[in-house]
């Protein structure tokens, strides 16, 4: 079962917190974005609606209908945990959700279009833009100062580029067409 369209996966279960059914979340991004949801999706199970979030350094603990024991928390161990984009909170300005920046073109260093931003994916120390380009798909690492994201006039992402300092060859083309 895959996850909806319009979501955002905010990381895993890594097992139970009590006894009364509560799991423990390795967070992507920011802990604080999961304790007002109303719902989130789990990857085997659906949409399951929150009982009660509690922050848990480094993490949160989720408490989801019809998750009351510590057995039935155990059995998510590991599952995927993903948002409806529109249950997101607002951000601050200049702010913006991983989310936002799938579609959106990605520019080389002198103003030509390489491709298409089409997912992010968190690769541990460092997250990845997954690209679509005239010769496939590559990664791009997500990090300055070889990237940057730029906001429109309400501070929405309007654009990914590289800088001048990115190294040739980072979507796999080669130096002398870069």
């Amino acid at each position: 079962m895959n996850p909806p369209d319009d979501t955002t996966r905010l990381g895993h279960f890594l097992g139970p917190h009590g006894v009364s059914g509560g799991v423990k979340v390795y967070v992507l991004g920011d802990p604080a974005q999961l304790l007002e949801l109303p719902r989130v999706w789990v990857e085997g199970r659906g949409w399951l609606r929150v009982r009660r979030a509690d922050p848990l350094a480094p993490g949160v603990a989720l408490h989801l209908a019809g998750i009351i024991t510590r057995e039935g928390a155990e059995a998510l161990r590991g599952a995927n945990v993903y948002a409806a984009d529109a249950d997101l909170p607002p951000l601050e300005e200049g702010e913006y959700y991983y989310h936002e920046l799938r579609g959106l073109p990605v520019y080389g260093a002198a103003g030509e279009r390489l491709g298409e931003v089409a997912d992010v994916q968190d690769a541990g120390h460092q997250d990845l833009l997954v690209v679509t380009h005239a010769a496939g798909e590559g990664f791009l690492p997500l990090q300055a100062p070889y990237v940057e994201v730029r906001l429109n006039a309400q501070g929405r992402p309007e654009a990914v580029a590289l800088t001048d300092e990115a190294p040739a060859g980072l979507l796999g083309e080669e130096e002398g067409e870069a």
